[in-house]
Protein backbone atom coordinates (compact mmCIF):
# COMPACT_ATOMS: atom_id res chain seq x y z
CA UNK A 1 0.00 0.00 0.00
CA UNK A 2 2.48 2.17 0.87
CA UNK A 3 4.48 2.11 -2.84
CA UNK A 4 4.55 5.44 -4.18
CA UNK A 5 5.53 6.51 -7.62
CA UNK A 6 8.17 8.93 -6.72
CA UNK A 7 11.41 6.86 -5.68
CA UNK A 8 12.44 9.75 -2.79
CA UNK A 9 8.51 9.61 -1.44
CA UNK A 10 8.63 5.22 -1.97
CA UNK A 11 11.66 4.98 0.34
CA UNK A 12 10.48 7.76 2.82
CA UNK A 13 6.93 5.94 2.98
CA UNK A 14 8.42 2.63 3.19
CA UNK A 15 11.08 3.27 6.24
CA UNK A 16 9.14 2.49 9.22
CA UNK A 17 7.91 -0.67 7.42
CA UNK A 18 11.08 -2.21 6.52
CA UNK A 19 12.33 -5.57 8.34
CA UNK A 20 13.77 -5.12 11.57
CA UNK A 21 12.30 -1.55 12.42
CA UNK A 22 8.45 -2.34 12.02
CA UNK A 23 7.87 -1.77 15.78
CA UNK A 24 6.16 -3.93 18.41
CA UNK A 25 2.96 -3.79 15.63
CA UNK A 26 1.09 -3.88 18.72
CA UNK A 27 -2.01 -1.81 17.59
CA UNK A 28 -2.39 -4.59 14.14
CA UNK A 29 -2.04 -7.42 16.44
CA UNK A 30 -4.91 -6.31 18.87
CA UNK A 31 -7.02 -5.39 16.37
CA UNK A 32 -6.42 -8.52 14.21
CA UNK A 33 -7.25 -10.55 17.52
CA UNK A 34 -10.42 -8.69 18.06
CA UNK A 35 -11.89 -9.55 14.67
CA UNK A 36 -11.37 -13.14 15.06
CA UNK A 37 -12.79 -12.32 18.76
CA UNK A 38 -15.64 -11.05 16.99
CA UNK A 39 -16.36 -13.23 14.25
CA UNK A 40 -19.89 -14.29 14.31
CA UNK A 41 -19.26 -16.11 10.86
CA UNK A 42 -17.16 -18.63 12.41
CA UNK A 43 -19.36 -20.02 14.05
CA UNK A 44 -22.16 -20.66 11.30
CA UNK A 45 -21.62 -23.84 9.70
CA UNK A 46 -20.05 -23.87 6.10
CA UNK A 47 -21.81 -24.81 3.23
CA UNK A 48 -19.82 -24.83 -0.38
CA UNK A 49 -16.78 -22.71 -1.26
CA UNK A 50 -19.12 -19.83 -1.29
CA UNK A 51 -18.53 -18.87 2.14
CA UNK A 52 -14.63 -19.70 1.82
CA UNK A 53 -14.88 -17.07 -0.45
CA UNK A 54 -17.12 -14.85 1.07
CA UNK A 55 -14.94 -15.32 4.74
CA UNK A 56 -11.38 -14.61 2.63
CA UNK A 57 -13.22 -11.17 1.39
CA UNK A 58 -14.44 -10.47 4.61
CA UNK A 59 -10.67 -11.09 6.52
CA UNK A 60 -9.36 -8.92 4.25
CA UNK A 61 -12.21 -5.99 4.78
CA UNK A 62 -11.28 -6.44 8.81
CA UNK A 63 -7.60 -6.60 8.18
CA UNK A 64 -7.83 -3.30 6.37
CA UNK A 65 -8.87 -2.06 9.17
CA UNK A 66 -4.91 -2.94 11.19
CA UNK A 67 -3.40 -1.66 8.19
CA UNK A 68 -5.13 1.53 8.07
CA UNK A 69 -4.50 1.75 11.59
CA UNK A 70 -0.79 1.25 11.04
CA UNK A 71 -0.46 3.87 8.79
CA UNK A 72 -1.82 6.42 10.84
CA UNK A 73 0.16 5.31 13.70
CA UNK A 74 3.89 5.51 11.58
CA UNK A 75 2.19 8.65 10.14
CA UNK A 76 1.87 10.53 13.48
CA UNK A 77 5.23 8.90 14.94
CA UNK A 78 6.59 10.64 11.21
CA UNK A 79 4.76 14.07 12.14
CA UNK A 80 6.14 13.92 16.11
CA UNK A 81 9.72 13.55 15.15
CA UNK A 82 9.94 16.76 13.16
CA UNK A 83 7.68 18.45 15.98
CA UNK A 84 10.24 16.53 18.51
CA UNK A 85 13.16 17.72 16.74
CA UNK A 86 13.61 13.75 17.18
CA UNK A 87 17.20 12.01 15.67
CA UNK A 88 16.40 8.52 16.86
CA UNK A 89 13.33 6.23 16.36
CA UNK A 90 12.87 2.66 17.02
CA UNK A 91 16.76 2.47 17.30
CA UNK A 92 18.12 3.64 13.98
CA UNK A 93 17.87 7.59 12.54
CA UNK A 94 14.78 8.77 12.81
CA UNK A 95 13.31 10.09 8.79
CA UNK A 96 13.21 13.55 9.36
CA UNK A 97 17.10 13.22 10.46
CA UNK A 98 18.18 11.03 7.57
CA UNK A 99 15.98 12.78 4.74
CA UNK A 100 14.77 16.08 6.12
CA UNK A 101 11.58 17.96 7.99
CA UNK A 102 9.97 18.38 4.08
CA UNK A 103 10.24 14.70 3.22
CA UNK A 104 9.36 13.35 6.65
CA UNK A 105 6.24 15.76 6.94
CA UNK A 106 5.23 14.86 3.02
CA UNK A 107 5.68 10.77 3.80
CA UNK A 108 3.34 10.83 7.00
CA UNK A 109 0.84 13.06 4.49
CA UNK A 110 1.33 10.51 1.81
CA UNK A 111 0.53 7.98 4.53
CA UNK A 112 -2.53 9.45 6.04
CA UNK A 113 -3.77 9.82 2.36
CA UNK A 114 -3.36 6.00 1.68
CA UNK A 115 -4.84 5.11 4.82
CA UNK A 116 -7.92 7.02 3.49
CA UNK A 117 -8.31 5.68 0.02
CA UNK A 118 -8.34 2.02 2.35
CA UNK A 119 -10.91 3.54 4.05
CA UNK A 120 -13.29 4.94 1.92
CA UNK A 121 -12.84 1.83 -0.05
CA UNK A 122 -14.91 -0.01 2.59
CA UNK A 123 -18.15 1.92 2.11
CA UNK A 124 -19.11 2.74 5.88
CA UNK A 125 -19.40 5.77 6.62
CA UNK A 126 -19.53 5.15 10.57
CA UNK A 127 -16.27 3.13 10.44
CA UNK A 128 -15.05 6.48 8.28
CA UNK A 129 -16.27 8.56 11.25
CA UNK A 130 -14.27 6.74 13.89
CA UNK A 131 -11.10 6.96 12.07
CA UNK A 132 -11.19 10.16 10.76
CA UNK A 133 -12.08 11.25 14.69
CA UNK A 134 -9.17 9.06 16.21
CA UNK A 135 -7.11 11.10 13.27
CA UNK A 136 -8.11 14.65 14.72
CA UNK A 137 -8.28 13.09 18.31
CA UNK A 138 -4.02 12.43 17.40
CA UNK A 139 -3.64 16.01 16.31
CA UNK A 140 -5.63 17.65 19.69
CA UNK A 141 -3.49 15.44 21.78
CA UNK A 142 -0.24 16.57 20.74
CA UNK A 143 -1.56 20.77 20.57
CA UNK A 144 -2.75 20.10 24.44
CA UNK A 145 0.44 18.94 25.15
CA UNK A 146 2.67 21.76 23.35
CA UNK A 147 0.28 24.32 24.76
CA UNK A 148 -0.26 23.57 28.01
CA UNK A 149 -0.91 26.56 30.81
CA UNK A 150 0.69 26.06 34.27
CA UNK A 151 -2.08 24.74 35.78
CA UNK A 152 -2.81 22.38 33.56
CA UNK A 153 0.25 20.99 33.47
CA UNK A 154 -0.52 19.87 36.71
CA UNK A 155 -3.87 18.70 36.09
CA UNK A 156 -4.11 14.39 36.23
CA UNK A 157 -7.69 15.31 34.37
CA UNK A 158 -6.12 17.20 31.67
CA UNK A 159 -3.23 14.43 31.46
CA UNK A 160 -5.73 11.40 31.17
CA UNK A 161 -7.65 13.49 28.69
CA UNK A 162 -4.47 14.24 26.51
CA UNK A 163 -3.53 10.84 26.17
CA UNK A 164 -6.50 9.31 25.48
CA UNK A 165 -6.50 11.40 22.52
CA UNK A 166 -2.91 10.61 21.73
CA UNK A 167 -2.55 6.94 22.79
CA UNK A 168 -5.77 5.34 23.25
CA UNK A 169 -8.20 6.80 20.81
CA UNK A 170 -6.89 5.55 17.52
CA UNK A 171 -6.64 1.95 19.10
CA UNK A 172 -10.31 2.23 20.78
CA UNK A 173 -11.53 3.34 17.76
CA UNK A 174 -10.43 0.94 15.17
CA UNK A 175 -11.31 -1.92 17.59
CA UNK A 176 -14.91 -0.06 17.55
CA UNK A 177 -14.68 -0.55 13.47
CA UNK A 178 -14.11 -3.79 14.07
CA UNK A 179 -17.27 -4.28 15.66
CA UNK A 180 -19.66 -2.50 13.27
CA UNK A 181 -17.85 -4.30 10.12
CA UNK A 182 -18.55 -7.34 12.03
CA UNK A 183 -22.55 -6.91 12.65
CA UNK A 184 -22.04 -6.49 16.07
CA UNK A 185 -24.43 -4.51 18.46
CA UNK A 186 -23.93 -1.11 19.26
CA UNK A 187 -23.49 -2.65 23.33
CA UNK A 188 -20.85 -5.01 21.83
CA UNK A 189 -18.72 -2.37 19.80
CA UNK A 190 -18.99 -0.49 22.79
CA UNK A 191 -17.31 -3.31 25.20
CA UNK A 192 -14.70 -3.28 22.08
CA UNK A 193 -13.99 0.46 22.37
CA UNK A 194 -13.72 0.09 25.95
CA UNK A 195 -11.13 -2.48 25.37
CA UNK A 196 -9.15 -0.35 23.27
CA UNK A 197 -9.54 2.91 25.43
CA UNK A 198 -8.26 0.80 28.36
CA UNK A 199 -5.60 -1.18 27.19
CA UNK A 200 -4.37 2.28 25.34
CA UNK A 201 -4.32 4.26 28.83
CA UNK A 202 -2.92 1.43 30.14
CA UNK A 203 -0.03 1.03 27.74
CA UNK A 204 0.93 4.86 27.84
CA UNK A 205 0.58 4.87 32.01
CA UNK A 206 3.24 1.96 31.87
CA UNK A 207 5.49 4.05 29.41
CA UNK A 208 5.59 7.16 31.68
CA UNK A 209 6.85 4.49 34.33
CA UNK A 210 9.16 3.22 32.09
CA UNK A 211 10.61 6.75 30.93
CA UNK A 212 12.01 7.12 34.73
CA UNK A 213 12.81 3.36 35.37
CA UNK A 214 13.57 1.52 31.99
CA UNK A 215 14.29 -1.75 32.25
CA UNK A 216 15.18 -1.56 36.03
CA UNK A 217 13.28 -0.92 38.69
CA UNK A 218 15.42 1.99 39.81
CA UNK A 219 14.68 5.42 39.69
CA UNK A 220 16.34 8.12 36.47
CA UNK A 221 17.71 4.27 34.54
CA UNK A 222 15.23 5.13 31.93
CA UNK A 223 15.81 7.61 28.89
CA UNK A 224 14.36 10.77 30.89
CA UNK A 225 13.21 12.31 27.36
CA UNK A 226 9.72 13.76 28.81
CA UNK A 227 10.85 15.12 31.92
CA UNK A 228 13.74 16.60 29.84
CA UNK A 229 11.05 17.47 27.35
CA UNK A 230 9.06 19.69 29.58
CA UNK A 231 6.93 16.97 30.02
CA UNK A 232 4.62 15.93 33.24
CA UNK A 233 3.11 12.78 33.30
CA UNK A 234 1.58 10.71 36.04
CA UNK A 235 4.19 9.79 38.16
CA UNK A 236 4.98 13.63 38.43
CA UNK A 237 1.47 14.27 38.95
CA UNK A 238 1.16 11.80 41.85
CA UNK A 239 4.18 12.99 43.59
CA UNK A 240 3.02 16.54 43.27
CA UNK A 241 -0.33 15.31 45.11
CA UNK A 242 2.26 14.49 47.80
CA UNK A 243 4.66 16.86 48.12
CA UNK A 244 2.85 20.29 46.77
CA UNK A 245 5.60 22.14 46.45
CA UNK A 246 7.23 20.35 43.81
CA UNK A 247 4.66 21.81 41.85
CA UNK A 248 6.93 25.09 41.82
CA UNK A 249 10.15 23.22 41.22
CA UNK A 250 7.96 22.22 37.81
CA UNK A 251 6.87 25.32 37.30
CA UNK A 252 10.38 26.86 37.50
CA UNK A 253 11.02 25.19 34.37
CA UNK A 254 12.06 21.56 33.62
CA UNK A 255 14.70 23.12 30.83
CA UNK A 256 16.64 23.54 33.69
CA UNK A 257 19.14 19.89 34.96
CA UNK A 258 19.15 21.41 38.87
CA UNK A 259 15.19 21.49 38.67
CA UNK A 260 15.13 17.96 36.87
CA UNK A 261 16.97 16.17 39.82
CA UNK A 262 15.08 17.87 42.15
CA UNK A 263 11.48 16.42 40.40
CA UNK A 264 13.62 13.13 40.53
CA UNK A 265 14.28 13.16 44.26
CA UNK A 266 10.76 14.08 45.24
CA UNK A 267 9.35 11.51 42.48
CA UNK A 268 11.49 8.70 44.50
CA UNK A 269 10.19 9.94 47.93
CA UNK A 270 6.97 9.94 46.69
CA UNK A 271 4.35 6.99 45.60
CA UNK A 272 4.39 8.29 42.05
CA UNK A 273 5.58 5.42 40.47
CA UNK A 274 3.59 2.66 42.13
CA UNK A 275 0.08 4.83 41.70
CA UNK A 276 0.96 4.92 38.16
CA UNK A 277 1.27 1.30 38.21
CA UNK A 278 -1.88 1.03 40.03
CA UNK A 279 -3.74 3.17 37.60
CA UNK A 280 -2.37 1.08 34.56
CA UNK A 281 -3.17 -2.08 36.14
CA UNK A 282 -7.16 -0.95 37.01
CA UNK A 283 -7.44 0.17 33.27
CA UNK A 284 -5.91 -3.07 32.37
CA UNK A 285 -8.78 -5.02 34.21
CA UNK A 286 -11.18 -2.67 33.03
CA UNK A 287 -10.18 -3.85 29.26
CA UNK A 288 -10.25 -7.61 30.55
CA UNK A 289 -13.54 -7.22 31.82
CA UNK A 290 -14.90 -5.44 28.34
CA UNK A 291 -13.44 -8.82 27.04
CA UNK A 292 -15.25 -11.04 29.18
CA UNK A 293 -18.57 -8.88 28.51
CA UNK A 294 -18.83 -10.49 25.21
CA UNK A 295 -21.45 -12.65 23.72
CA UNK A 296 -20.86 -16.13 24.60
CA UNK A 297 -19.44 -18.10 21.24
CA UNK A 298 -17.39 -21.46 21.65
CA UNK A 299 -15.50 -21.75 18.67
CA UNK A 300 -12.41 -22.57 19.98
CA UNK A 301 -10.36 -19.65 17.49
CA UNK A 302 -12.97 -17.08 19.45
CA UNK A 303 -12.45 -18.37 22.48
CA UNK A 304 -8.38 -18.48 21.53
CA UNK A 305 -8.61 -14.77 20.46
CA UNK A 306 -10.28 -13.38 23.68
CA UNK A 307 -7.53 -15.64 25.99
CA UNK A 308 -5.04 -13.04 24.14
CA UNK A 309 -6.66 -10.06 24.45
CA UNK A 310 -7.09 -10.56 28.17
CA UNK A 311 -3.09 -11.99 28.07
CA UNK A 312 -2.28 -8.57 26.12
CA UNK A 313 -3.81 -6.65 28.91
CA UNK A 314 -1.74 -8.66 31.63
CA UNK A 315 1.44 -8.10 28.97
CA UNK A 316 1.07 -4.86 28.64
CA UNK A 317 1.56 -3.75 32.01
CA UNK A 318 4.09 -6.14 32.85
CA UNK A 319 6.80 -5.08 30.38
CA UNK A 320 9.99 -3.54 30.49
CA UNK A 321 10.63 -2.05 27.57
Amino acid sequence: MVVAEVPKLASAAEYFFKMGVEGKRFRPTVILLMATALNNQISKPPSEGVVDMLSTEFRTRLQSIAEITEMIHVASLLHDDVLDDADTRRGIGSLNFVMGNKISVLAGDFLLSRACITLASLKNTEVVSLIATAVEHLVTGETMQMSSSAEQRSSMDYYLQKTYYKTASLISNSCKSIALLTGQTAEVAMLAYEYGKNLGLAFQLIDDVLDFTGTSSSLGKGSLSDIRHGIVTAPLLYAMEEFPELRSVVDRGLDNPANVDLALEYLGKSHGIQRTRELAAKHASLASAAIDSFPENDDEDVQRSRRALIELTHRVINRTK
